[in-house]
């Protein structure tokens, strides 16, 4: 009885894309398959395949954009739904549980982060010089983002470009901890929106009201001193904010 026959197929990847995977991320996968023709003995092909099986890791792997910073993406943590305050893990990239809500605080809009972003020195050195208080470092976190959007938006863990308009310069325990204030591309109400002028007053009180409370503990008179916000900003600012953070995850990660 003759063996069986064994084939191996070696599906090609072009180079150019070749070298676009990250080598730590590359898996080979065998696939068998049987086929048998004209009353012939079955012919059993190995074919192995090179794929990427890894989504991109959403600080790190995701672009920040080529129109930066006039039109940067946007992964989103969490929506104005949540009772629950989610972030992103920093080592695996997963969205986590930071923490229950425990109070009525309720973010006002999309809020999530800029990838490829890093508040450190630059970021921290730029708030000291606009604010004219002592500062001492950035916040160690990539760019914060809150993102207006008329169309109700019912989950995070997603992307989106973002039109930067302004933001607000927070201070948290003497860290810069920016907040952009954006509204998402090519909304049908808000995506007009070019300055932090155009947005009215109350949606700018509302995200700044959340800011300075969001971190209070009733009963707690340590916790009223946690977090000061220092000014809201228009979108010039606002692009040099997110150039600076470019420059310190560059310095950072390279």
């Amino acid at each position: 009885m003759k063996k069986r026959e064994k084939k191996t197929a070696k599906i090609a990847v072009p180079k150019s894309k070749k070298d676009n995977l990250p080598s730590q991320e590359n898996k080979i996968i065998n696939t068998e398959f049987t086929s048998a023709a004209n009353n012939q003995r079955p012919i059993t092909t190995t074919i192995s395949m090179q794929r990427n099986f890894f989504k991109a890791h959403p600080w790190h792997g995701i672009q920040i954009g080529n129109n930066m910073p006039n039109v940067v993406t946007a992964f989103i943590e969490i929506v104005p739904t949540d009772t629950v305050k989610y972030e992103i893990d920093k080592e695996t990239g997963y969205l986590k549980i930071d923490r229950p809500q425990k109070f009525s605080n309720i973010v006002p809009s999309l809020y999530g982060f800029v990838p490829q972003t890093y508040c450190g020195d630059r970021t921290a050195d730029f708030a000291r010089e606009k604010s004219g208080k002592d500062i001492a470092a950035g916040d160690g976190d990539p760019l914060d983002i809150c993102v207006l959007s008329e169309r109700a938006i019912t989950h995070g863990d997603i992307i989106c470009q973002a039109i930067p308009i302004g933001g607000i310069r927070m201070i948290d325990k003497g860290e810069a901890d920016d907040k952009i204030i954006a509204v998402l591309k090519d909304d049908p109400i808000y995506g007009k929106w070019r300055d932090i002028s155009d947005c009215p007053k109350d949606v700018v009180q509302r995200l700044r009201h959340y800011f300075e409370t969001y971190k209070l503990v009733p009963g707690d008179i340590s916790s009223h001193n946690v977090v000061d916000i220092d000014e809201v900003y228009g979108r010039d600012v606002a692009h040099e904010v997110i150039l600076k953070s470019r420059e310190d995850y560059r310095n950072i990660f390279g």
